[in-house]
Protein backbone atom coordinates (compact mmCIF):
# COMPACT_ATOMS: atom_id res chain seq x y z
CA UNK A 1 0.00 0.00 0.00
CA UNK A 2 2.97 2.54 0.60
CA UNK A 3 4.30 2.01 -2.82
CA UNK A 4 1.00 2.79 -3.87
CA UNK A 5 0.64 5.86 -2.16
CA UNK A 6 4.60 6.92 -3.21
CA UNK A 7 3.50 6.10 -6.46
CA UNK A 8 0.67 8.43 -7.06
CA UNK A 9 2.13 11.19 -5.46
CA UNK A 10 5.30 10.89 -8.11
CA UNK A 11 2.62 11.01 -10.82
CA UNK A 12 0.93 14.03 -9.12
CA UNK A 13 4.40 15.79 -8.89
CA UNK A 14 4.46 15.03 -12.24
CA UNK A 15 1.47 17.12 -13.65
CA UNK A 16 2.40 20.31 -12.73
CA UNK A 17 6.15 19.70 -14.00
CA UNK A 18 4.66 19.10 -17.29
CA UNK A 19 2.91 22.52 -17.59
CA UNK A 20 6.23 24.54 -16.78
CA UNK A 21 7.58 22.40 -19.20
CA UNK A 22 4.98 22.92 -21.68
CA UNK A 23 5.10 27.04 -21.19
CA UNK A 24 8.88 26.93 -21.58
CA UNK A 25 8.70 25.31 -24.79
CA UNK A 26 6.22 27.74 -26.13
CA UNK A 27 8.14 30.92 -25.20
CA UNK A 28 11.73 29.47 -26.35
CA UNK A 29 10.35 28.35 -29.35
CA UNK A 30 9.05 31.47 -30.34
CA UNK A 31 11.79 33.65 -29.71
CA UNK A 32 13.52 31.47 -32.03
CA UNK A 33 15.50 33.81 -34.92
CA UNK A 34 13.48 33.62 -38.02
CA UNK A 35 10.16 33.50 -39.77
CA UNK A 36 8.58 29.87 -40.29
CA UNK A 37 6.43 31.18 -43.00
CA UNK A 38 9.52 32.49 -44.99
CA UNK A 39 11.09 28.72 -44.15
CA UNK A 40 7.87 27.17 -45.58
CA UNK A 41 7.23 29.36 -48.86
CA UNK A 42 11.10 30.24 -49.44
CA UNK A 43 12.15 34.00 -49.77
CA UNK A 44 10.61 35.11 -52.95
CA UNK A 45 7.16 34.55 -51.26
CA UNK A 46 4.39 37.24 -52.16
CA UNK A 47 3.09 38.74 -48.29
CA UNK A 48 -0.27 37.43 -49.47
CA UNK A 49 1.86 33.92 -49.43
CA UNK A 50 2.89 34.83 -46.36
CA UNK A 51 -0.10 35.75 -44.65
CA UNK A 52 -2.03 32.41 -45.66
CA UNK A 53 0.72 30.67 -43.89
CA UNK A 54 0.40 32.50 -40.76
CA UNK A 55 -2.99 32.46 -40.89
CA UNK A 56 -2.96 28.67 -40.98
CA UNK A 57 -0.20 28.02 -37.99
CA UNK A 58 -1.93 30.20 -36.27
CA UNK A 59 1.11 32.66 -35.72
CA UNK A 60 -0.67 35.94 -36.42
CA UNK A 61 -2.99 35.43 -33.15
CA UNK A 62 -1.81 37.14 -29.76
CA UNK A 63 0.61 35.17 -28.00
CA UNK A 64 -1.86 33.76 -25.36
CA UNK A 65 -4.20 32.71 -27.98
CA UNK A 66 -1.41 30.64 -29.40
CA UNK A 67 -0.58 28.87 -26.11
CA UNK A 68 -4.28 27.90 -25.16
CA UNK A 69 -4.63 26.42 -29.04
CA UNK A 70 -1.24 24.77 -28.06
CA UNK A 71 -2.10 23.33 -24.52
CA UNK A 72 -5.61 22.38 -25.69
CA UNK A 73 -4.05 20.41 -29.09
CA UNK A 74 -1.00 18.86 -26.94
CA UNK A 75 -3.78 17.30 -24.42
CA UNK A 76 -5.87 15.95 -27.18
CA UNK A 77 -2.47 14.51 -28.97
CA UNK A 78 -2.76 16.64 -31.69
CA UNK A 79 1.30 18.27 -31.74
CA UNK A 80 0.13 19.84 -35.51
CA UNK A 81 1.94 19.30 -38.68
CA UNK A 82 5.27 19.17 -39.23
CA UNK A 83 6.68 21.97 -41.70
CA UNK A 84 9.88 19.90 -42.89
CA UNK A 85 7.89 16.62 -43.21
CA UNK A 86 4.48 17.95 -44.17
CA UNK A 87 3.04 15.02 -42.05
CA UNK A 88 1.78 14.80 -38.84
CA UNK A 89 4.41 15.35 -35.61
CA UNK A 90 2.62 12.38 -33.74
CA UNK A 91 2.95 10.45 -37.22
CA UNK A 92 6.68 11.53 -37.30
CA UNK A 93 7.96 11.00 -33.25
CA UNK A 94 5.83 7.86 -33.79
CA UNK A 95 8.54 6.51 -36.87
CA UNK A 96 11.79 7.44 -35.29
CA UNK A 97 10.86 7.08 -30.93
CA UNK A 98 11.79 3.59 -31.52
CA UNK A 99 15.33 4.23 -32.75
CA UNK A 100 16.22 6.23 -29.95
CA UNK A 101 14.86 4.20 -27.34
CA UNK A 102 16.45 0.77 -28.43
CA UNK A 103 19.85 2.70 -28.59
CA UNK A 104 19.26 4.59 -25.16
CA UNK A 105 18.50 1.11 -23.91
CA UNK A 106 21.11 -0.62 -25.77
CA UNK A 107 23.78 1.89 -24.21
CA UNK A 108 22.68 1.69 -20.32
CA UNK A 109 22.83 -1.69 -20.46
CA UNK A 110 26.55 -1.51 -21.96
CA UNK A 111 27.64 0.83 -19.31
CA UNK A 112 26.52 -1.79 -16.82
CA UNK A 113 27.93 -4.33 -18.11
CA UNK A 114 31.24 -2.57 -17.85
CA UNK A 115 31.15 -0.26 -14.96
CA UNK A 116 29.17 -2.81 -12.61
CA UNK A 117 32.27 -5.46 -12.50
CA UNK A 118 35.15 -3.34 -12.64
CA UNK A 119 33.59 -0.90 -9.61
CA UNK A 120 33.57 -4.07 -7.71
CA UNK A 121 37.31 -5.26 -8.73
CA UNK A 122 38.52 -1.65 -8.44
CA UNK A 123 36.61 -1.28 -4.71
CA UNK A 124 37.98 -4.63 -3.40
CA UNK A 125 41.45 -3.66 -4.57
CA UNK A 126 41.61 -0.16 -3.45
CA UNK A 127 44.70 1.87 -4.09
CA UNK A 128 46.80 -1.26 -5.30
CA UNK A 129 47.65 -1.53 -9.06
CA UNK A 130 44.14 -3.09 -10.59
CA UNK A 131 42.43 0.19 -8.88
CA UNK A 132 44.70 2.66 -10.72
CA UNK A 133 44.67 1.11 -13.80
CA UNK A 134 41.17 0.72 -14.01
CA UNK A 135 40.71 4.54 -12.57
CA UNK A 136 43.20 5.55 -15.33
CA UNK A 137 41.37 4.23 -18.03
CA UNK A 138 38.05 5.16 -17.15
CA UNK A 139 39.46 9.17 -16.88
CA UNK A 140 40.84 9.07 -19.75
CA UNK A 141 37.14 8.12 -21.25
CA UNK A 142 35.44 10.60 -19.20
CA UNK A 143 37.83 13.59 -20.52
CA UNK A 144 37.37 12.27 -23.83
CA UNK A 145 34.29 14.41 -25.86
CA UNK A 146 31.52 11.61 -26.91
CA UNK A 147 31.92 12.84 -30.79
CA UNK A 148 35.46 11.98 -30.90
CA UNK A 149 35.17 8.89 -29.63
CA UNK A 150 32.19 8.11 -32.47
CA UNK A 151 34.65 9.28 -34.77
CA UNK A 152 37.45 7.27 -33.92
CA UNK A 153 35.55 4.00 -33.74
CA UNK A 154 33.39 4.93 -36.64
CA UNK A 155 36.95 5.81 -38.82
CA UNK A 156 38.46 2.56 -37.88
CA UNK A 157 35.99 -0.21 -37.13
CA UNK A 158 33.22 0.77 -39.88
CA UNK A 159 35.44 2.89 -42.50
CA UNK A 160 38.77 0.44 -42.49
CA UNK A 161 38.28 -2.68 -40.77
CA UNK A 162 34.82 -3.08 -42.14
CA UNK A 163 33.57 -4.44 -38.89
CA UNK A 164 30.21 -2.50 -38.10
CA UNK A 165 28.36 -0.34 -41.24
CA UNK A 166 29.01 2.79 -41.10
CA UNK A 167 25.08 3.86 -40.65
CA UNK A 168 21.97 2.72 -40.37
CA UNK A 169 19.26 1.18 -38.31
CA UNK A 170 18.94 -2.83 -39.55
CA UNK A 171 15.44 -4.14 -39.97
CA UNK A 172 15.46 -7.65 -37.46
CA UNK A 173 16.50 -7.51 -33.67
CA UNK A 174 20.23 -9.11 -34.81
CA UNK A 175 20.81 -6.67 -37.51
CA UNK A 176 19.78 -3.80 -35.09
CA UNK A 177 22.13 -4.97 -32.27
CA UNK A 178 25.13 -4.79 -34.88
CA UNK A 179 24.13 -1.46 -36.57
CA UNK A 180 24.18 0.23 -33.37
CA UNK A 181 26.54 -1.21 -31.30
CA UNK A 182 29.64 1.27 -32.47
CA UNK A 183 26.98 4.36 -31.46
CA UNK A 184 26.26 2.44 -28.16
CA UNK A 185 29.48 1.64 -27.34
CA UNK A 186 29.94 5.09 -27.93
CA UNK A 187 27.99 6.48 -25.48
CA UNK A 188 28.54 3.75 -23.02
CA UNK A 189 32.33 4.18 -22.77
CA UNK A 190 31.25 7.97 -21.47
CA UNK A 191 28.30 6.81 -18.82
CA UNK A 192 30.59 3.92 -17.70
CA UNK A 193 33.05 6.25 -16.66
CA UNK A 194 30.64 8.29 -13.85
CA UNK A 195 28.87 5.02 -13.09
CA UNK A 196 31.86 3.26 -12.28
CA UNK A 197 33.49 5.96 -10.45
CA UNK A 198 30.08 6.57 -8.40
CA UNK A 199 29.47 2.83 -7.45
CA UNK A 200 33.27 2.22 -6.74
CA UNK A 201 33.10 5.58 -3.77
CA UNK A 202 29.48 3.91 -2.74
CA UNK A 203 31.21 0.10 -2.66
CA UNK A 204 34.32 1.48 -0.63
CA UNK A 205 32.01 3.45 2.06
CA UNK A 206 29.98 0.59 2.42
CA UNK A 207 32.52 -2.36 3.06
CA UNK A 208 33.58 0.24 5.90
CA UNK A 209 30.14 0.30 7.74
CA UNK A 210 30.15 -1.20 11.26
CA UNK A 211 26.69 -3.56 10.21
CA UNK A 212 28.89 -5.04 6.99
CA UNK A 213 31.84 -5.94 9.53
CA UNK A 214 29.38 -7.15 11.81
CA UNK A 215 28.15 -9.73 9.17
CA UNK A 216 31.67 -10.70 8.15
CA UNK A 217 32.11 -11.28 12.10
CA UNK A 218 28.90 -13.58 12.32
CA UNK A 219 31.21 -15.77 9.82
CA UNK A 220 29.07 -15.20 6.71
CA UNK A 221 30.49 -16.19 3.77
CA UNK A 222 32.12 -12.78 0.91
CA UNK A 223 29.43 -13.83 -1.45
CA UNK A 224 26.77 -13.01 0.78
CA UNK A 225 27.64 -10.31 2.06
CA UNK A 226 28.53 -8.35 -0.88
CA UNK A 227 25.50 -9.68 -2.22
CA UNK A 228 22.93 -8.65 0.77
CA UNK A 229 24.29 -5.95 2.32
CA UNK A 230 27.07 -4.36 0.02
CA UNK A 231 25.16 -4.13 -2.83
CA UNK A 232 21.90 -3.54 -1.92
CA UNK A 233 23.13 -0.45 -0.18
CA UNK A 234 25.44 1.39 -2.81
CA UNK A 235 22.98 0.75 -5.21
CA UNK A 236 21.24 3.14 -4.03
CA UNK A 237 23.41 6.68 -4.85
CA UNK A 238 24.16 4.60 -8.34
CA UNK A 239 20.74 4.40 -9.01
CA UNK A 240 20.00 8.50 -9.03
CA UNK A 241 23.48 8.82 -11.09
CA UNK A 242 21.87 6.72 -13.29
CA UNK A 243 18.69 7.94 -13.67
CA UNK A 244 20.17 11.19 -14.53
CA UNK A 245 22.61 9.59 -17.23
CA UNK A 246 19.56 8.07 -18.98
CA UNK A 247 17.80 11.24 -18.95
CA UNK A 248 20.51 12.74 -20.34
CA UNK A 249 21.12 9.96 -23.01
CA UNK A 250 17.60 10.45 -24.57
CA UNK A 251 17.88 14.21 -24.57
CA UNK A 252 21.84 14.45 -25.34
CA UNK A 253 21.32 11.60 -28.37
CA UNK A 254 21.52 14.41 -31.03
CA UNK A 255 25.34 14.42 -31.42
CA UNK A 256 25.81 10.61 -31.93
CA UNK A 257 22.78 9.62 -34.42
CA UNK A 258 24.36 12.71 -36.27
CA UNK A 259 27.48 11.47 -36.25
CA UNK A 260 26.75 7.64 -37.21
CA UNK A 261 23.95 8.74 -39.35
CA UNK A 262 21.12 6.70 -36.85
CA UNK A 263 17.01 8.17 -37.74
CA UNK A 264 16.59 8.53 -33.93
CA UNK A 265 14.67 11.95 -32.77
CA UNK A 266 17.68 13.38 -31.49
CA UNK A 267 18.85 13.77 -35.43
CA UNK A 268 15.43 14.49 -36.28
CA UNK A 269 15.54 17.75 -33.50
CA UNK A 270 18.65 19.20 -35.07
CA UNK A 271 16.77 19.02 -38.70
CA UNK A 272 13.53 20.67 -37.11
CA UNK A 273 15.43 23.51 -35.45
CA UNK A 274 17.56 24.27 -39.19
CA UNK A 275 14.60 24.10 -40.72
CA UNK A 276 12.70 26.55 -37.75
CA UNK A 277 9.72 23.84 -37.95
CA UNK A 278 7.89 24.80 -34.77
CA UNK A 279 5.20 21.77 -34.25
CA UNK A 280 8.33 19.35 -34.66
CA UNK A 281 10.19 21.05 -31.96
CA UNK A 282 7.59 21.26 -29.77
CA UNK A 283 6.52 17.85 -29.88
CA UNK A 284 10.15 16.28 -30.02
CA UNK A 285 11.08 18.46 -26.90
CA UNK A 286 7.77 17.61 -25.20
CA UNK A 287 8.51 14.03 -25.98
CA UNK A 288 11.49 14.02 -24.51
CA UNK A 289 10.35 16.26 -21.11
CA UNK A 290 7.95 13.00 -20.78
CA UNK A 291 10.27 10.27 -21.30
CA UNK A 292 12.82 12.40 -18.89
CA UNK A 293 10.09 12.19 -16.33
CA UNK A 294 8.93 8.52 -17.20
CA UNK A 295 12.65 7.84 -16.30
CA UNK A 296 13.10 10.12 -13.07
CA UNK A 297 10.18 8.11 -11.67
CA UNK A 298 10.86 4.51 -12.60
CA UNK A 299 14.15 5.90 -10.07
CA UNK A 300 12.15 6.67 -7.67
CA UNK A 301 10.24 3.67 -7.76
CA UNK A 302 13.33 1.76 -8.05
CA UNK A 303 15.19 3.33 -4.80
CA UNK A 304 12.33 3.01 -2.66
CA UNK A 305 12.68 -0.51 -3.07
CA UNK A 306 15.97 -0.79 -2.11
CA UNK A 307 15.64 1.75 0.63
CA UNK A 308 12.02 1.92 1.92
CA UNK A 309 12.52 4.88 4.06
CA UNK A 310 12.29 7.33 1.03
CA UNK A 311 8.53 5.75 0.76
CA UNK A 312 8.06 8.57 3.61
CA UNK A 313 9.89 11.78 1.85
Amino acid sequence: MAIIQYTLKRLLLMIPTFFLVMIIIFLLVRFLPGDPAIAIAGDRASDADLAAIRERLGLNQPLLVQFWLFVTNTLQGDLGRSILMRAPVTDIIYDRLPTTIFLTVYAVSLSLLIAGPLAFVAALNRNKWPDAVIRTVFQVGLSMPVFYIGLILLTFLAAQLRWFPVGGYGDTFIERLHHLFLPAVTVALYTSAIIMRNLRSAIIEVLDAEYVQFARAKGLPDRLVLGRHVLRNALISTVTLLGLSIGNLMSGTLVTETVFAVPGVGRLMLEAIFARDYPLIQGLTLTFAVLVSVVFLLTDLFQSTLDPRMRLT
